[in-house]
């Protein structure tokens, strides 16, 4: 992900003109985010709205998600060719605690996500996504598993692999989502063609490969935007953010039970801030809210709330 023609790519991308975050507020009715009536969380988003910055241990934030266990905490980490950590931040960036992990030698850590350890459970795991493949040459792919820290104190913890592959080909993605309400976890491609291709991953275990089980693909309206960095999925199950380089896309599907379900619900587009290289997006808790950071470290973490 590091290489300079990728960087390049995610540059020019955010180079495109679009309106400035400052700008939002001054169209309370702006036709490019219609309501969300019918659906928990917001009916309708304000102004993106600086907290902090990404810190300096995070050279290179890849993913965010919100901790099941402490409020007001995310858990966030590096891409490829980083030391293998995950770091407990808040909104503002501040470090809580650092966690060196052991147990495997990730290729290239894309997300995170946090939900049940597996179908069924109440524990609460965090999610690992070493899933890029900038070549698309990887025959086998890998999730990583850690139940979340108790304690925000600095310390080393393992892993647990759990390894799959594509049904058809190999995909480069840098998405994770997680089914709170089942356990059930997915992956969205990052393809040139559209926002991405979803795939489930049922009955992920450490000693055995499992095959990824496609779902069905995302687009843009009119396929303006593609290349997706990031996603996560509602408490609810009912919206789905999806991250690109330049802009920030919900599905929604009021009622939605299942993925498949959701995947035939709307795309729309939601405020988002102007960012660099920006790959990391997480609801907050209570799903009213919801966090973005770039990959850079001290460029800012944007949070949007409902208006």
């Amino acid at each position: 992900m590091k290489r300079l023609g990728l960087l390049l790519v995610g540059w020019m991308a955010c180079a495109c003109p679009r309106t400035p975050p400052s700008s939002f507020s001054a169209d309370l009715e702006d036709p490019r985010y219609p309501s969300a009536r019918g659906l928990p969380g917001c009916v309708r988003y304000g102004p993106p709205q600086a907290m902090g910055t990404v810190p300096l241990v995070l050279t290179e934030l890849s993913g965010l998600a919100a901790s099941r266990l402490h409020p007001g905490v995310l858990w966030a980490h590096n891409d490829s060719g980083n030391a293998f950590q995950l770091f407990a931040l808040d909104a503002n960036g501040t470090v809580l605690a650092t966690f060196s992990l052991t147990g495997a030698t990730p290729r290239d850590l894309e997300d995170v996500a946090v939900g049940p350890c597996a179908p069924g459970e109440r524990r609460s795991c965090v999610f690992l996504a070493d899933i890029g493949d900038n070549f698309e040459r990887r025959e086998q792919v890998r999730l990583y598993r850690l139940p979340e820290p108790e304690m925000l104190l600095d310390g080393t913890l393992p892993v647990e692999t759990l390894p799959f592959t594509w049904p058809d080909r190999p995909h480069d993605a840098e998405s994770l989502i997680i089914d709170a309400r089942t356990g059930r976890l997915a992956v969205l491609t990052k393809t040139r063609d559209s926002l991405g291709e979803l795939f489930a991953l049922d009955g992920l275990a450490p000693d055995t490969v499992v095959r990824a089980t496609r779902l069905g693909e995302l687009h843009a309206p009119e396929g303006v935007d593609h290349h997706s960095t990031a996603a996560d999925l509602h408490p609810s199950g009912e919206r789905l953010l999806v991250r690109t380089y330049t802009r920030i896309w919900e599905v929604r599907r009021p009622g939605a039970s299942s993925l498949e379900e959701l995947l035939q619900g709307e795309v729309v587009e939601v405020p988002a801030p102007s960012q660099a290289q920006s790959e990391a997006i997480a609801w907050l808790p209570g799903g009213r809210s919801f966090l973005v950071g770039s990959e850079f470290a001290g460029q800012h973490l944007y949070r949007v709330d409902c208006r």
